[in-house]
């Protein structure tokens, strides 16, 4: 008998957080805060190069970090049930993503391979890359972002087998600290049959490809 969906009601990870009303700081008072970082890194934040960053910069964090606005979960809900039998692997490889660093709040830019094996159901590939971009658009740690977004897909969909990789570059360790460029850190999470099974496992991964066997370009 399939499983019953999950309820789209946030789960205890918080994968939901819905932006915070009271607590968050108004909007002068983060440009106040980038001000106070340009004073302290040891420049005026009144010169004329520097009048508009505090905006700018406020603006670009709204982008940054838009996933926090939104539900995951719901991106999932609409599936189709009308694929002819077809009850093998969909998998969407090289899904582009930018996150940052949750210790540095640095660049972290790479790929997402996604597959599941479907049970009975599909979903639209262009949600797949909205889920990425959901869990992406947070303070991230790599593996916590692969696990998120291997773990929504199979708490949703049910799917016999989820398969998650992910390969990217941290600017925390290329641009500071220990200044090593040119390293890609590779994650994966296999949840049902591509866990279970060799065969499925060995499957996946041929069609995702060889993990870190790319370069990452313009990282």
């Amino acid at each position: 008998m399939p499983r019953a969906f999950a309820p789209t009601v946030p789960l205890p990870d918080q994968r939901f957080r819905p932006p915070m009303t009271e607590q968050r700081p108004s909007r002068e008072e983060a440009m106040e805060a980038v001000r106070t970082l340009i004073r302290w890194a040891g420049d005026d934040p009144t010169r004329e190069g520097l009048l508009g960053t505090p905006d700018r910069v406020v603006r670009s964090y709204g982008e940054f970090f838009s996933g926090y606005g939104e539900d995951p979960v719901a991106l999932l809900q609409r599936t189709f049930a009308e694929t002819n039998g077809y009850d093998e692997i969909v998998a969407l490889r090289d899904i582009r993503f930018e996150s940052h660093c949750e210790h540095h709040i640095a660049p972290i830019i790479g790929k997402v391979h996604v597959a599941y094996l479907p049970n009975k159901r599909v979903v639209g590939i262009s949600k797949l890359a909205r889920l990425v971009e959901v869990y992406a658009k947070r303070l991230q740690i790599q593996e916590k972002m692969t696990a998120q977004i291997a773990n929504t897909l199979d708490e949703v969909l049910q799917p016999k087998g989820v398969a998650v990789v992910i390969e990217a570059a941290h600017q925390c360790m290329t641009t500071r600290g220990v200044h090593k460029p040119g390293v890609t850190m590779v994650t994966s999470r296999m949840l049902g049959a591509f866990r279970e099974d060799p065969l499925s496992r060995r499957e996946v991964l041929a069609m995702i490809g060889t993990p870190g066997g790319a370069k990452l370009d313009n990282v």
